[in-house]
């Protein structure tokens, strides 16, 4: 449903409910024991291809119009009222982050900044520019990734809602973050009838 006004959201960084991170949590614990490496970048890869089609449907006069979703799991509710531009942005952002653990863990380092949803949120602003970008960081993951021989780390990095995590957690959580956002781009282009 596009709006001209402003919804009244959930303010940055309020997680999700309880229930659902308790079941987040659990979900993606189980994940993380069933995959490997292999399984976890091909996830990451299908999820990019599938944005990429999903973008390409949507007509780029439509890219940067802000679309209110009802929530999915795993989304917080800030986040509802994005444009497919505004998505890419977020993941442009969250993967040169989550790339950045991953390299750093694999070389016995831990990133000085604390993970935090709240200063992962997009621009409302962004253009045409920010597929380009959005590719960049995917390719930034992958190659993170194939740069550590072992991402069973010893070292490992906080996140909000898993708690610490090796670069391998954080190789897991690549695919499956994509796949929210992948979620959410086909709410915003069903919401526009695209």
């Amino acid at each position: 449903m596009s709006t001209t006004t402003t919804p009244d959201l959930d303010a940055p960084g309020a997680g999700l409910p309880a229930l659902e991170l308790f079941i987040a949590r659990l979900m993606f614990s189980r994940k993380r024991k069933a995959g490997n490496r292999e399984s976890f970048t091909r996830l990451f890869e299908n999820e990019r291809k599938a944005i990429r089609q999903l973008v390409e449907r949507c007509p780029e006069e439509k890219r940067s119009e802000r679309v209110l979703i009802k929530r999915i799991r795993g989304l917080e509710d800030s986040s509802r009222y994005w444009s497919v531009w505004m998505t890419l942005d977020h993941l442009r952002i969250t993967n040169s982050a989550m790339g950045g653990a991953i390299a750093l863990l694999g070389q016995g380092k831990v990133p000085d900044r604390k993970a935090d949803t709240a200063a992962v949120k997009p621009s409302p602003e962004v253009g045409q520019e920010i597929e380009a970008a959005y590719e960049k960081s995917c390719d930034f993951v992958l190659s993170s990734v194939s740069g550590v021989d072992d991402l069973k780390t010893e070292m490992t990095y906080a996140h909000p809602w898993f708690g610490q995590m090796d670069a391998a957690g954080w190789n897991a959580l690549t695919g499956f973050h994509m796949g929210i956002h992948r979620a959410q781009i086909e709410k915003i282009l069903t919401e526009m009838g695209v």
